[in-house]
């Protein structure tokens, strides 16, 4: 290359429509090839520093981190990673800023004297949030024996995936359910909700997994609009329990099964599922409403068979 093709760095930043100061600050970084030097030491430039200037400020366009467009000048397929890894954050950073915007208006549209309440609950809950918390509720649940497949499981049913974006009331009633889960109370001899079960009359694995096919079953007869008296969805309810008892269904099973499922149902839970529903996408089955449509069918059906 000829020496008049050469740019000095007041040159190539003209060209290049940047600051003298940018300019010297990327070549300072070693991210400016350098097409050689003058008599008097000075750095000189050719149309590959131009155009490496330019995809430069393309990627910081996008607010790419420095690092990261070292990263994508070094390796070409570096570029797939770094833009993957700025949605991943922008999603974040999108999530956060709905969050609040909810909150504001969930502040915005109450009393005076709701307004400090809801306060106290809204900056107990990080944002975004995470259902951390309400993991770890039913984790002290659940029976201790359950293999953790079946863990895995049940938390995917009962634990919402929160909303991307939500309403001023799915945010109230999430830093409610937060705060239920969270409450020290829960803690102290007495008050933590009664396991679902007594321990060592079931085989687990077996119930879990008989009572996820109920549920499957009940959610399509209630879309259906039929009762679950008359569906399977109330035998493989039963059934489940039978099976993982090593007992057969009978009348007398299943009129011993009522207090257990009333067992099930204590005020923090109910109040959990009464708080969990509206977090649910629409028309996703909500397990705790299945379980108590399911409890309640087989008390009428027990009650009129009593008759």
């Amino acid at each position: 290359m000829v020496a008049e093709a050469l740019w000095s760095i007041g040159e190539l930043a003209e060209r290049a429509g940047a600051t003298v100061k940018t300019v010297r600050y990327y070549s300072d970084r070693g991210l400016l090839p350098e097409a050689g030097r003058s008599s008097g030491g000075h750095r000189r430039y050719g149309p590959e520093a131009l155009d490496r200037l330019r995809l430069i400020r393309s990627l910081r366009v996008l607010d790419l981190p420095v690092p990261d467009v070292e990263r994508v000048l070094e390796r070409d397929e570096a570029l797939e990673e770094v833009v993957a890894g700025q949605l991943r954050e922008l999603g974040s950073q999108l999530a956060a800023l709905r969050w609040r915007e909810a909150s504001l208006r969930l502040l915005q549209d109450c009393t005076g004297e709701e307004r400090a309440a809801r306060l106290r609950l809204i900056g107990a809950v990080s944002v975004p949030p995470d259902t951390a918390a309400l993991a770890r509720f039913w984790r002290r649940i659940l029976p201790v024996r359950l293999p953790g497949r079946v863990v895995s499981m049940v938390l995917d049913a009962v634990v919402p995936e929160l909303p991307e974006e939500p309403s001023p009331a799915q945010v109230l009633a999430f830093a409610r359910l937060h705060a239920l889960v969270s409450d020290p109370r829960l803690d102290r001899p007495g008050s933590r909700p009664a396991p679902p079960l007594p321990d060592g009359e079931y085989r687990l694995a077996v119930l879990y997994e008989g009572l996820a096919e109920a549920y499957t079953l009940a959610s399509a007869e209630l879309r259906d609009g039929r009762d679950l008296r008359d569906g399977g969805a109330l035998h493989c309810f039963v059934a489940a329990y039978a099976d993982a008892r090593g007992t057969a269904d009978s009348p007398a099973f299943r009129r011993g099964l009522l207090p257990l499922l009333a067992r099930s149902d204590g005020p923090v839970i109910t109040r959990y599922w009464k708080l969990a529903t509206g977090l649910f996408a629409p028309g996703e089955p909500v397990l705790g409403a299945l379980h108590h449509h399911l409890s309640v069918a087989l008390h009428v059906q027990v009650e009129a068979q009593a008759g």
